[in-house]
């Protein structure tokens, strides 16, 4: 379904154009806005793959607060497009569909043209204009990078008749929202996974795999019912706390939710991140090695990590020695176990006060005393089992990926006018709104700030 007439575009970034399909300066498209003082509108905000969005619908409200004064920040009109003004260059833009107002760091250009505001959305999204925004930028580094104004002017922008738009529009909702649907439905299929794959750890942990036992109550026991020849002690009798410093040729490491306890350098290869490796003041930092549990920052949020290396941790974190009793394997996976974590939550106020989880958190958690080869039998079950949703994911994810990207590579075929759709007859559909999870347009780094 190619055009049958084409022309060489004046973009860089774009080698041909349907013939009849203009070129213009986005100067040209939009003009430059800054209306402020109305701070009884709504917060809006960019995402990276969302475009522009209402602020209370995100999670943003807990990472990244607005001002107390508003009185800055500017008006956005339905129809306004809206870059962050650092983050353009990644593609945190989007055409708005709503009223409300943004921060004074955005950049709101008003449209001079009639032009399909949905069209012009998928248009300044397309990676041919993210290209544009590159150019127009200047900065130091990979992160921020803020538009240069005179350059933005420039960027050029290809748009055909206005009843084409509307046509494109209509293709493209109609498509995107299939691809929606079909992401969605995997989505949840791994959702339903990772729900199971909790569900057989938290059960196997605190009741066993044995079938028919019998089981007895304990007051106040976080684990609930358990089997009648386990019983309750103190944590203190499993796992003391290490004072070991570093030595000589520990490496710097840290805990992640992600990988567990990881070297430094190798969290920066497998995230593709660069972080600041400590290098002085490590004095303090302790010995951890293979075996070893650290209680870190963010444990009463995932649970306590079992390492598998030898390293480092910063002295914020706590490294627990298990005793004979304890079998790693198992605990590995009670520890990380979600009725663990809430219990380990419940020790105390550390969450609102902002406070460390302390060794003295950890041991007003009793911990179950099992036989060893108990132990084992748990923790290979729990192994087999979750051995097989973990293969089943990746194949989902692996197809949500290819949804994506022919997601995108469709939306740019018929912006950019390689592909005709304006004879395509577009049945009726009920949209299917986009539900893929995507990342807001600044994200916190996992791993916790040594």
């Amino acid at each position: 379904m190619r055009y049958e007439k084409y022309k060489k575009s004046i973009s860089p970034f774009l080698e041909e154009i349907p013939f009849h399909w203009k070129e213009t300066y986005l100067s040209h498209a939009y003009s430059l806005s800054s209306d402020t003082g109305h701070t009884e509108e709504q917060l809006l905000s960019v995402f990276l793959d969302k475009g522009v969005v209402s602020y209370s619908s995100t999670d943003q409200k807990q990472v990244h607060k607005p001002s107390e004064d508003m009185s800055k920040y500017q008006l956005v009109n339905p129809g306004d497009f809206v870059i962050n003004n650092q983050q353009a260059w990644r593609g945190s833009v989007g055409i708005s569909r709503y009223k409300g107002i943004v921060s004074p760091a955005y950049y709101i250009w008003r449209p001079r043209k009639d032009n399909n505001p949905y069209y012009m959305n998928y248009l300044f999204r397309d990676h041919y204009i993210i290209d544009q925004f590159v150019l127009a930028s200047k900065g130091v580094g990979s992160i921020q990078r803020q538009v240069y104004v005179p350059y933005m002017k420039r960027i050029i922008l290809s748009i055909p008749p206005r009843e084409e738009q509307n046509q494109i529009v209509r293709y493209l909702d109609w498509q995107v929202s299939k691809i929606n649907k079909l992401i969605h439905g995997y989505q949840r299929q791994i959702k339903l996974l990772e729900e199971r794959r909790q569900t057989v750890i938290d059960r196997a942990v605190t009741k066993g795999v044995r079938q028919g036992r019998q089981m007895h109550s304990i007051q106040a026991n976080w684990m609930g019912d358990i089997p009648a020849d386990w019983k309750m002690i103190p944590s203190k009798r499993l796992f003391l706390e290490s004072k070991e410093r570093k030595h000589p040729d520990d490496k710097p490491a840290t805990a992640s939710q992600k990988y567990g306890i990881i070297l430094q350098e190798d969290y920066m290869k497998s995230e593709n991140k660069r972080i600041v490796i400590a290098t002085q003041g490590l004095d303090d930092w302790k010995h951890v090695e293979p075996d070893n549990f650290v209680i870190s920052l963010r444990s009463f949020q995932g649970g306590i990590e079992r390492s598998e290396i030898f390293g480092c941790v910063t002295w914020h974190y706590i490294v627990l020695l298990p005793q004979k009793y304890v079998v790693p394997r198992y605990f590995k996976w009670l520890l990380k176990s979600k009725s663990y974590i809430k219990a380990l939550q419940g020790t105390s106020e550390f969450i609102r006060d902002g406070q460390d989880l302390r060794y003295s958190n950890f041991v007003k958690v009793d911990l179950p005393l099992i036989p060893a080869s108990e132990q084992e039998e748990i923790a290979d079950y729990i192994e087999q089992e979750t051995a097989k949703i973990d293969r089943a994911i990746p194949v989902l994810e692996k197809e949500i990926e290819l949804l994506k990207e022919y997601r995108t590579r469709l939306i740019s075929d018929v912006v950019t006018g390689q592909m005709d759709v304006r004879n395509v007859e577009v049945p009726e559909y009920t949209p299917e709104e986009d539900i893929a999870e995507e990342a807001p347009e600044e994200q916190e780094v996992e791993m916790d700030a040594d």
